[in-house]
């Protein structure tokens, strides 16, 4: 017992400095210790714990988090993707140029996100579709339109209201999007 006592301490003593210096642990952000006036004090950073009322609504609240993750990325690259084609364009003398331009960049995102889109949910596309307007600052119909043309544009517009999606409208972070939103601030900042 005297010589398992030693052990036990050590190891707890470990435990606790490896968990104070953790950066990321479940339930918690972070643990620093400030010194203030000669008083040490231990900061935990909490991270934010959504409350629903119902079992249903914290299930609908995960999905949209793991949607948020999945597809993050690839709106912010839309975002990215789409600066530097609308610089490029802007560079470019004649309409048919533009064209064959714009027709090569949607080939090349086309055999790059095809496998990556066909493997996804419909509520990972809607998502998808509102943080692409959170980032661009259009909506998915008015950029449709802007590379592909107005006609192009209501077609597509088409096959999104067969399957109760609406191209139209936009990012709303105050009202409709507000969790979305919410998501994707806790997602930026390292908390998701």
């Amino acid at each position: 017992m005297k010589k398992v006592l030693p052990i036990i301490v050590l190891s707890l003593l470990t435990l606790t400095a490896a968990a104070q210096s953790a950066k990321r642990e479940r339930g918690y952000t972070s643990i620093e210790r400030v010194c203030d006036g000669g008083d040490s004090i231990t900061l935990i950073r909490i991270a934010p714990i959504p409350v629903f009322n119902r079992r249903a609504d914290f299930r609908k609240y995960r999905r949209l988090v793991e949607a948020v993750k999945k597809v993050y990325p690839i709106a912010v690259t839309a975002r990215e993707k789409m600066a530097g084609m609308e610089d490029t364009l802007k560079r470019m003398d004649t309409r048919r140029e533009q064209q064959a331009y714009i027709r090569r960049i949607e080939r090349d995102i086309k055999r790059e996100y095809t496998p990556v889109l066909r493997k996804m949910t419909r509520t990972q596309g809607r998502v998808l579709l509102k943080l692409i307007s959170r980032e661009t600052e259009q909506s998915a119909f008015e950029i449709v339109r802007e590379f592909r043309g107005r006609v192009e544009a209501g077609v597509w517009q088409l096959v999104a209201k067969v399957f109760g999606h609406d191209l139209k409208t936009g990012y709303d972070a105050e009202g409709e999007d507000r969790m979305i939103e919410q998501i994707v601030v806790y997602y930026e900042a390292g908390l998701l």
